[in-house]
């Protein structure tokens, strides 16, 4: 933002939380909730939550997160604003687990881990800025978006083998 002023350029932030969709990763130490739940439900593996699981978490659809991200880049009463792009729909992540482990089919256990350092308790964007500005709010709801991402993963381990 300050390059921004002291150039005179148009900049505009958005700051994202928790996109999740196909083509994500689902391994790898930094593999998100959303994707290392499908992968290891579809591998017929444990789901693991850290912690009791009790952390509040929001997901939003990548076709959402790209709408607002196109929200802010083509309305120019954006110029200048930092805007939180994301779904206020909140679950739990062992909701959250639950939830794919029935959308998948699986019988896969869920078996608890420690809580990596830093983690919060509560991740829920704020997005009344641009909801009010620029008239963005989601509309993927959590569970068709997951059906769709579970799709992808099943589609892809299909053609991997």
């Amino acid at each position: 933002m300050a390059y921004g002023k002291s150039y005179g350029l148009d900049v505009r932030i958005v700051r994202l939380l928790n996109t999740y969709g196909p083509r994500i990763r689902g391994d790898g130490t930094y593999a998100r909730a959303v994707s290392r739940f499908i992968s290891q439900t579809l591998a017929g593996e444990d789901m693991t939550v850290f912690d009791d699981g009790k952390q509040m978490r929001s997901f939003c659809y990548m076709t959402d997160t790209i709408t607002g991200i196109l929200k802010v880049a083509a309305d120019s009463r954006a110029t200048g604003e930092v805007f939180n792009i994301g779904n206020p729909q909140e679950i739990t992540i062992m909701d959250l687990a639950y939830k794919v482990k029935e959308l998948v089919g699986s019988k896969s256990r869920i078996v608890h881990g420690p809580l990596p350092p830093d983690d919060p308790k509560r991740r829920c964007p704020d997005i009344s800025k641009v909801k009010k500005l620029l008239g963005w709010t989601p509309t993927v709801r959590l569970e068709e978006g997951l059906k769709k991402t579970i799709e992808w993963f099943k589609q892809r381990k299909e053609t991997v083998r």
